[in-house]
This record gives C-alpha cells, sequence and structure tokens, in this order.
C-alpha cells in the first residue's frame, strides 16, 4: 500500500509509545458530581496526547465512537507544534506558530496528528468507529494517515457537509468540508446504519400526540401545529420539512412515489377535486397500480390544488427511518448561534464551532443508547453538548470523554456542560431551558509517573495512578477504581490474575514495605486466580510463592533499591 512521507515522520512514528504516563488529578471544584470518577462523564484539562497515555488504561478498547474536529491547517488558526520529540528539527518547531508562510506547516500537521490517530485508534472498541472533520487543506494527508494506521479497507465513508454558501464570482464556489469516517474492524459494523428513534421525532411525537387530543377539526388542528412549527423549525432538524399534521400524525410530502432513473409504471392518478388525471411522473411511478390504489385508499398520497401538480407519498415523522447521508446540509452559522445562546455574556467567540445537531446526527447512527464518544480536540464542547441532547430526547446513557489543552478548557468547554446540564433560562429550545441534565468529573493532567523523580524519592504518585498504570500495563486490561481494595492492597481482576500492590506514597513507610510470609498469606483475591503481586521487594523464597501461587515483580525502576540508599 502506498504511504505519505513527510519531514519528522521517523522520529513520530512511535512518539505515542515513549509518552510517559500521568497522573490524572480530580478537579471537585470544576466538576459537576458529589465524587469525581474517570466512570462519569469526563473532561480533561492538559496536552491531548499525554492526557490519551494516561487515559489509555482505564478506556482501551472501551470506545464506541471518537469525533475529532483538529485544526484544519489553513494557515489562520494560530495553532503550534507542541510534542517534545528527541530530533533536533522537531525541537526547532516547537511552540511556533504554523502560519500560511510557513513551508513546512503540512509537515508540522502530519506529525502533530499521527501520534494521536495511532493513540486514539487503541480507545476503540472492535465495532468503534472515528469521525475527523477536515477540509480541503489537509483532507488527502488525513485519508493516507487513517489508511496507514487503520488500514484502507477499515474506511467507512467520506461524508461531505455542505455547511455554507460562497458566492466566489471567479472560482469554484466551495460550499462544503468533509467527516472521514474510519473504523476499527470494519467487518464488525452492522450492514446498513439506521436511525429508527432521533430525539427529533420522540418530541413531534408527544406534540402531535398533545395537538389531536386537544383539536377536534382538521383546520383547528393544521393551525395550532402551524403556529408551533413557525416558532421551532430551528430545532427541528431534520424534520424541518414535516409542516402538515392530521389525525394520523405529523407529516411531510416526498416525491418517493416517482421512479427516478428508469422506465416506471405508467397508469393514470385521478385528482379527487377535478376528477382529472394528475400529470404524471416524467419515468413513471414508482409502484404498481395496485400498489398506489392501496396507498390512495389509506390517504397516503398528497395531491395539489388541481391535477397540474406531481402528486407526493404522505410520509409520518413516527415512520422514519433513515441511513447515515453520505451529504449532510446544515449551516455552519447554526454553531456560533449555539454558543451566544449559551454564553450571552461573552466577546470571545471560536471561529466556526460545529453546531451539536451535526455532531449528534452523526452519533445517532454510530452509537447505542449506552456508548462511550470520545472527543480528544473538545474546543467549546460540543461533543459534550451532542451526547447530552441525544441522551435526553431517547432516554440513552452514553458517556462522553473529552480532552482539551488550552487555557478555556474550565472557561468554555466545561462551562458550557455544566450550562447545557442546569439550563439556560434564555434559550428558544425547550429541553436546553430547562437542562438537558447529567453530571460530569473535571481532571487536570498531573504529574508524569518520571524514573528520574521515583528514583530520588521525589513526587510519588499516589496509589490510584501507579495501580491504574501497572494494571494495565501487565494485564493489557481496563483498570476499574471502583473494584479496588487499598487495605487488602488489591487493585484489580485480569482475565489471568488477581492483581495486588504494595505501595504508598509516604518514603519512609515505603522503604519498610516488604512481601514476606504474613503478609502474603493474607492476600486474597475475589477470582481466586493466580495472583500478581507488585511490591518494592519481597522476603520469601520461590518454593513459597509457588505454594502460595504468587507471580512477584518488584516495583518499577528499582525503587527499593534506590530508596535504601
Amino acid at each position: 500500500m502506498p504511504s505519505l512521507h513527510f519531514k519528522g515522520k521517523t522520529f513520530v512514528q512511535h512518539h505515542h509509545l515513549v509518552v510517559p504516563y500521568h497522573e490524572l488529578t480530580p478537579v471537585k471544584a470544576k466538576s459537576l458530581t458529589d465524587k469525581a470518577s474517570l466512570h462519569d462523564n469526563v473532561i480533561v484539562h492538559g496536552d491531548n496526547l499525554k492526557a490519551l497515555k494516561a487515559l489509555l488504561p482505564t478506556y482501551s478498547g472501551k470506545v464506541k465512537c471518537i469525533y475529532i474536529d483538529p485544526p484544519y491547517n489553513t494557515g489562520n488558526e494560530g495553532w503550534a507544534y507542541n510534542d517534545n520529540v528527541s530530533s533536533p528539527m522537531l525541537q526547532e518547531w516547537l511552540g511556533k506558530t504554523v502560519d500560511r508562510e510557513d513551508l513546512t506547516r503540512h509537515d508540522k500537521w502530519c506529525c502533530m496528528m499521527l501520534p494521536r490517530l495511532r493513540m486514539l485508534r487503541e480507545f476503540l472498541s472492535d465495532e468503534g468507529v472515528i469521525f475527523v472533520s477536515i477540509d480541503d487543506n489537509e483532507v488527502h494527508r488525513l485519508r493516507c494517515l487513517l489508511d496507514e494506521i487503520f488500514g484502507e479497507d477499515n474506511l467507512v465513508a467520506e461524508i461531505a457537509w455542505r455547511n455554507v454558501t460562497d458566492n466566489n464570482p471567479t472560482l469554484i464556489s466551495v460550499e462544503h468540508e468533509y467527516v472521514v469516517c474510519y473504523a476499527k474492524k470494519k467487518d464488525r459494523l452492522p450492514k446498513t446504519w439506521k436511525n429508527p428513534n432521533l430525539g427529533v421525532k420522540l418530541r413531534l411525537h408527544a406534540l402531535e400526540t398533545e395537538l389531536i387530543a386537544k383539536h377536534h377539526s382538521q383546520s383547528d388542528l393544521q393551525d395550532a401545529y402551524t403556529k408551533w412549527f413557525r416558532e421551532n423549525r430551528f430545532q427541528l432538524w431534520p424534520f424541518e420539512d414535516y409542516k402538515f399534521i392530521d389525525k394520523g400524525g405529523i407529516y411531510t410530502g416526498m416525491r418517493s412515489v416517482h421512479n427516478p432513473g428508469k422506465e416506471g409504471y405508467r397508469y393514470d392518478v385521478i385528482h379527487p377535486d377535478t376528477r382529472k388525471p394528475c400529470t404524471p411522473p416524467l419515468m413513471g411511478y414508482r409502484f404498481p397500480k395496485e400498489t398506489m390504489g392501496d396507498l390512495l385508499d389509506k390517504k397516503r398520497i398528497i395531491f395539489g390544488e388541481d391535477e397540474t401538480k406531481l402528486i407526493e407519498l404522505k410520509v409520518y415523522a413516527k415512520d422514519y427511518e433513515a441511513k447515515l447521508p453520505s451529504v449532510i446540509e446544515l449551516d455552519t452559522r447554526l454553531g456560533a448561534n449555539e454558543l451566544r445562546t449559551l454564553f450571552p455574556e461573552s466577546t470571545r467567540h471560536f471561529q466556526y464551532p460545529k453546531p451539536s445537531a451535526f455532531v449528534r446526527e452523526l452519533l445517532q447512527f454510530a452509537t447505542d443508547k449506552d456508548s462511550l464518544v470520545m472527543d480528544s480536540f473538545a474546543g467549546s464542547g460540543t461533543t459534550a453538548h451532542a451526547v447530552l441532547a441525544l441522551n435526553k430526547a431517547d432516554g440513552g446513557n452514553r458517556r462522553f470523554l473529552l480532552v482539551e489543552g488550552e487555557d478555556y478548557a474550565d472557561t468554555i468547554t466545561a462551562e458550557r456542560v455544566r450550562r447545557v446540564i442546569q439550563g439556560v433560562p434564555t434559550a428558544k429550545d425547550e429541553a436546553l431551558r430547562a437542562g438537558l441534565g447529567g453530571t460530569f468529573s473535571f481532571f487536570k493532567l498531573g504529574k508524569p509517573l518520571s524514573l528520574h523523580s521515583i528514583l530520588e524519592g521525589q513526587d510519588l504518585p499516589d496509589y490510584e495512578s501507579l495501580a491504574r498504570y501497572l494494571f494495565f500495563t501487565a494485564t493489557g486490561e481496563e483498570f476499574d477504581a471502583r473494584k479496588m481494595k487499598r487495605k487488602d492492597w488489591f487493585i484489580g481482576t485480569s482475565r489471568l490474575y488477581d492483581v495486588f500492590l504494595l505501595y504508598t506514597e509516604d518514603l519512609e513507610k515505603l522503604k519498610n514495605l516488604a512481601l514476606n510470609l504474613e503478609l502474603a498469606n493474607a492476600l486474597r483475591g475475589p477470582g481466586g486466580k493466580q495472583k500478581l503481586v507488585f511490591a518494592p521487594t519481597k522476603y520469601l523464597d520461590d518454593h513459597f510463592m509457588d505454594r502460595l501461587r504468587i507471580t512477584f515483580h518488584q516495583l518499577p525502576f528499582q525503587i527499593y533499591k534506590a530508596l535504601d540508599k
């Protein structure tokens, strides 16, 4: 398979492997929950590559859907290359803003994206997918990187997002961006992505039930719905054309009775008022005459004022079932309007933020109600907003996992989520005005698990951070802090082992901590499996450890010998 070559690729090819694990420190004051937890909705403030490495022990293979909106590399975004890679060339790049005059801006962008995409793939479940927003500046290079990392056979689709009108009188009008979608394992995806449970659909169903109960005449019913529709149409995407109602429910007209692209059935359909044959579609009708007769009997055909208008099929919102389209039309200005609604006091605005409805459209096809959704370029928090809105609409329990490295991670990213959860009094949307509900835990990236620091006995990691690192490194499986029993030194059960960690952040106690016979006999694992024990040292010979079914590993970095000096 052809591959993409760029300056610095040799140095960043495996850079994600040498990024040190960092502690994740909960910040209760910035969270919206009683107890911060990595099993809650999560927002992490810190460099996204380091944060991804810190999150990997908990979330490896658990994420159903990743959506990211990385820098498009237009030369006007003000991003800088910040990965501390051991290369003179890349060291020279550090911290320098990438603009259009930078002759290496495409190389820098590829060097930034490659290790992050490699890391993100590790988070996906076998049924998981990643969506990446991009435009013409880097879409071809992005496709090459994703082909290399995910395999070209795992390309799901490239979606065109038609989001603007570009009235350029001299050049080709550019009115779209892209969303590139790859699967972890495409053969594990359903043959067709369908979405029968749109949140808006459920809301419309509740509305039509209420209106039909209140209004008995067709004209009153339509008038009441028309008034509501005028005030709320902006919220109804993709139902913005469903502007009619009858006793059967809210509906629209579609030309799916016509036969596009090939010769169809030829017969007359008589207009009920003029009693004349309606103008037939150019290629004939899609259905045979018997099927059309059945649709007429069920009043599923919409006629114009006279026979000159083409007939349409009446399609009720309750029957809506769609595939994820390859072209999505949604005005990007909706994203900016959302932020103005959420932050009416703010003069600081993101450039072209994604509308939450756009992200929601992707998520409602690619996730189920209990999915974990990840965004490592969180920005203004659009993905979290979309997850919460989708949960509110369909009663789901999806969780979001956001990473944002900029200083607005609290004041904009997390603050948006707080307001969306608690309610925005000035919002036109009723659900947003009342609040979408939910919780989240805010974490900041802490100290690295540094060889030098531990050897010197400085900045010792906390027990849970070291447990997370050791468990994942030793077993390759998810670490769940909720199952940890620190007083028993137990940190988790893997497929093969009950795992124990003898460790304390107290330097003096750590110097005297060892696996002895008394401790070894006291270790009890709920799985009844071979015991994998991490400790500074041991006072048992191999005979006793075999008898007690213990596999011993001295703590990393020869910590005990270093502290004993």
